[in-house]
């Protein structure tokens, strides 16, 4: 059924009677500041005075931005909002229409109602992409989705902001009856397919049937006209039949004392026509065009009452509905039944408490209490935020169904975004696999230098946690300091965003150089050390890496503008370079044969010779990456050997002319055993969890020792894995490093301990 608008009250002069307007409007909502109210009608009516008809405009005799946003206010003013939101309504047209600026009403009317509609504004992001004009430019819809996850963001941290929308929209498609009928379907179908299933989320059940209703009129005039025309046939003699059943129903009430208000139900078109079609029926078997709505006191009630009913009139079977013990998803809760009513005429009956009815009328706004702050504590609001931000993101999957561009928006906005919240409530819009420093990064550069600790949900978390939609985050931050520079190695995980990486190298640019230097220094070494990679030239290294000296290397990568991983890397191929002047070793011991069907074998090449067997050096264990020799042995063929090896040494002096030139294949495609000393204060657990993160990282382990010093308290952990490359390598000991009670990971050679 289609909602009638109430006229403005209009004075002699033709103008709206402003005083008579607000007395009518307070009806509703207490304003504190009426002057504030009367301000923004008459800016918006002057700002209207001042500019001919907007291109925006529904119509040729469209009532205008200042009527719209007058009819705005009444629509929310009904729902119980504050004055900030009719505010925001009255003067919305107005900045949309370009006739007044978002500076202009943050300077008059403050930050909040500028804010409110610059949300209302990024709405119109939604219906961009999923309704392009016949204008939109190639690549506009794209470039929207940004847009979309703003209005997200803004929807999520205040509800009004789509309640602000919703009227907008009311207003929008009550006005198009007088537009031309290209006009009417292009507002009818955005209406239909965004913003009566956002109602329908939202629960404001009177603003959601309307908006249903007004869009079928134009999306299907004729099976609109038809349901019409066979209800108003049926008009009179219905009314007599639910007068006749009212007066039976409060008879029986009274009866047991139980104090009920009763009314007939109007039935909307559109739910008439889509049970028509969904269940392939006649209009006169749906059940519910004669339908009588109860509202009693309290829950108890209202199974009484569905017992009166029911001892009345014989029920319907399945068609009984307990939407109070499983309420909607929005929140709806009554009980549904069908009976057999007189003169055998089937009739519905829905059972609900006043509170119910009041919630499924306004829906989130029943329970929403917007005073320009929340007034409810810091859990109830959190609460509060968590279960809009499900209903928006389920309200999304609503509108999907209506546009495959929707699939895009999810990729895009949904699972590549997280929403997590402050301790207040706030919503702060992250990227996936964001960690609580990029969350503090995002809230204040300084919250992200002195953040020491974090609490998920209120547990004490790592700061490498991965957040996810829903969290709610509290920073623990220190008087003074920075960051850590173990915040900027990628194998740690400890930031993801490119803003917070940014926020930590500049923190470090501004220290002082020999900070810088000293840091970076103690980087490199400690990393050669964990790693056994020796005699790195580091001048030499410098030079590779386009610096003039290797102090400039050591402060740039101190200052986080050089990554380790580049570092390592270079030092790598220099050392690979520079294996003809290092010596070889002498124990050998074949990890495993290979057929060589040229001078390239699998992953080592060996220079000047074809069809030879090489294994891997036992005492040493090279890996990709690492300076290697080959030693050409008796019947086991090529042994390949780091180049510093303890063996490979002797040999050299001993048996040069069976060295041979060897080097590593570009990209490795074996695997190669390397041992790695783990120490730790002893624990129950801790080698499962070793293995844990061998298993993650998808690494064979081919041997574990272990021995505890029961005295000391202190474990120590040989393990001999399968690697490919270096990189690899390094990323694992990061791993372990970061597991309770470990003190100490580096790579370990044959003898000793790199």
């Amino acid at each position: 059924m289609v909602k009638v608008r109430e006229d403005h009250p209009i004075l002699e002069d033709g103008t709206v009677n402003l005083d008579l307007w607000l007395e009518r409007i307070q009806e509703d909502v207490n304003i504190q500041n009426t002057d504030q109210v009367i301000q923004a009608c008459e800016w918006a009516r002057q700002a209207q005075d001042k500019v001919e008809a907007h291109e925006d405009m529904w119509a040729d005799n469209h009532p205008g931005s200042y009527r719209t946003g007058l009819e705005m206010a009444e629509i929310l003013a009904e729902l119980s909002l504050d004055q900030e939101v009719l505010v925001a309504a009255i003067l919305y047209r107005s900045v949309r229409e370009d006739k007044l600026s978002l500076d202009f009403i943050r300077t008059e009317f403050g930050v909040g109602v500028a804010k409110l509609i610059e949300g209302v504004l990024q709405m119109a992001a939604i219906g961009t992409i999923l309704h392009p004009t016949p204008n939109t430019v190639l690549g506009q819809t794209e470039g929207q989705l940004d847009n979309v996850r703003k209005m997200l963001v803004t929807m999520i941290d205040d509800v009004r902001v789509a309640l602000i929308k919703l009227a907008e929209r009311t207003c929008a498609i009550r006005a198009v009856k007088n537009g031309n009928r290209k006009k009417r379907y292009r507002v009818a179908r955005e209406v239909f397919d965004i913003y009566a299933p956002l109602a329908h989320r939202l629960g404001i059940g009177h603003i959601k049937w309307e908006l249903e209703d007004l869009s079928f009129r134009y999306l299907q005039p004729n099976a609109y006209k038809q349901i019409a025309s066979l209800l108003d046939e049926k008009r009179l003699d219905r009314q007599t039949f639910i007068d006749d059943v009212l007066y039976t129903l409060r008879n029986a009430l009274d009866r047991v004392g139980i104090e009920g208000e009763l009314m007939g139900r109007a039935k909307h078109i559109y739910s008439i026509w889509r049970k028509m079609q969904r269940k392939n029926i006649d209009f006169h078997q749906v059940y519910d065009v004669r339908a009588v709505r109860m509202l009693v006191p309290e829950v108890r009630d209202c199974y009484a009452a569905l017992g009166i009913v029911h001892g009345l009139w014989k029920n319907i079977p399945h068609e009984f509905d307990d939407y109070i013990a499983s309420p909607k998803e929005n929140g709806y809760a009554s009980l549904h039944t069908a009976v057999i009513g007189p003169e055998g005429k089937v009739l519905e009956i829905q059972i609900r408490t006043h509170q119910m009815h009041e919630e499924a009328e306004l829906g989130v706004c029943a329970h929403w209490l917007y005073k320009g702050t929340d007034t409810a504590g810091k859990s109830d609001s959190y609460e509060d935020k968590i279960n809009w931000l499900r209903q928006v993101l389920e309200w999304h999957e609503d509108v999907g169904n209506a546009n495959e561009l929707l699939d895009q928006i999810r990729t895009g906005i949904e699972e590549d975004r997280i929403y997590a919240f402050t301790p207040d409530g706030h919503v702060v819009d992250l990227a996936a696999g964001a960690t609580p420093l990029d969350f503090a990064y995002r809230v204040h550069t300084e919250v992200g230098h002195r953040c020491r600790g974090v609490k998920i949900n209120g547990k004490i978390v790592p700061l490498n946690t991965r957040l996810a939609t829903g969290d709610q985050v509290e920073v623990l931050t220190a008087k003074e300091g920075g960051p850590s520079r173990d915040w900027l190695n990628h194998n740690l995980g400890y930031v993801n965003s490119t803003r917070a990486r940014a926020k930590i190298r500049h923190w470090f640019k501004e220290q002082a150089r020999d900070q810088n230097l000293a840091g970076g220094r103690q980087m490199a070494e400690r990393e050669m050390k964990r790693l056994a990679l020796s005699n790195v030239d580091y001048r030499n290294l410098a030079t590779k890496l386009n610096y003039q000296h290797e102090d400039d290397m050591f402060a740039s990568l101190g200052a986080g503008d050089l990554r380790i991983s580049q570092v390592i890397g270079a030092a790598q191929r220099q050392l690979e370079s520079e294996h003809h002047d290092e010596q070889l070793d002498l124990a050998l011991a074949p990890v495993r044969e290979r057929s060589k069907a040229s001078s390239r074998g699998g992953d080592v090449m060996i220079g000047g010779v074809g069809n030879l067997l090489s294994n891997i050096a036992s005492c040493c264990k090279p890996v990709p990456g690492d300076a290697i020799v080959g030693f050409i042995t008796q019947g086991r063929g090529v042994s390949i050997h780091r180049s510093d090896c303890s063996n490979a040494l002797q040999l050299e002096e001993t048996d040069h002319e069976r060295m041979i030139e060897v080097s590593w294949e570009e990209e490795a495609t074996d695997t190669y055993t390397v041992d790695i000393l783990i120490e730790a204060y002893d624990r129950s657990g801790l080698l499962r969890d070793i293995m844990n993160v061998m298993a993650n990282e998808n690494v064979s382990v081919a041997a574990v020792n272990t021995r505890s010093d029961k005295k000391q308290n202190i474990a120590r952990i040989v393990l001999t894995m399968e690697i490919r490359k270096l990189e690899e390598l390094g990323r694992i000991m990061d791993k372990i490093g970061q597991l309770p009670n470990i003190t100490d990971v580096h790579r370990q050679l044959a003898g000793g301990v790199a």
